[in-house]
């Protein structure tokens, strides 16, 4: 069956562990495939899927054209493991808590884990029916410079710190129960797609 995440020969089936990125990627760069990598080493996942999304709800601006950023993040990102997605312009969701709910309903039997970066774990309280996000699936948490200190003392890992699972003990993140969510550490270069807009390097 297709479905939004089959990609480039990629299919999803019963049993796998799945990370799930998501983002704007506006533009993609090496930090998104840094993290990628790491998140597939560290978590232990069998894929990882980009979710490039048709606009993020809490940026006022809209981003470049989605083909365009599909096309950029599909050049920049070539790894076996890895699908580039528009799932929800596809779907037609704007929130991540509905996509998830379509995706889980689409591939039964696969454990999905959504990854972010430690500066969304800061904002994540502002995110609709976050709380929802958590109770359905782990959560992964890429430490990113100058991020850790706030994303340790954000409501979400307050609220939640019952439910932490040790950096140490990361691959056993993909077959937790939600809620369960895991902070590693990993040496990165600090960049971002809003620094790359503002060189003039990438052009909506």
């Amino acid at each position: 069956m297709t479905t939004p995440l089959t990609s480039s020969g990629l299919s999803l089936r019963a049993g796998m562990t799945v990370g799930l990125l998501g983002g704007s990627f506006d533009p993609p760069h090496a930090g998104h495939v840094h993290i990628t990598k790491e998140a597939l080493k560290r978590f232990g996942l069998d894929r990882v899927v980009w979710l490039v999304s048709p606009g993020n709800p809490l940026k006022p601006d809209g981003p470049a054209p989605l083909e365009r950023r599909m096309a950029a993040a599909r050049a920049i990102m070539d790894h076996p493991k890895v699908i580039i997605s528009d799932a929800e312009a596809r779907l037609g969701t704007r929130f991540t808590a509905a996509t998830l709910e379509a995706l889980m309903m689409q591939h039964p039997g696969v454990r999905f884990v959504w990854l972010m970066g430690a500066d969304n774990l800061v904002q994540f309280h502002l995110w609709d029916r976050w709380r929802s996000i958590l109770e359905a699936v782990p959560v992964g948490v890429i430490a990113r410079p100058g991020e850790r200190t706030g994303a340790r003392r954000s409501k979400a890992a307050r609220m939640y710190r019952h439910a932490r699972i040790a950096g140490r003990a990361a691959r056993l993140l993909p077959m937790a129960e939600a809620p369960a969510w895991c902070f590693v550490n990993v040496p990165m270069a600090d960049i971002s797609s809003t620094a790359i807009r503002q060189r003039g390097g990438w052009t909506k």
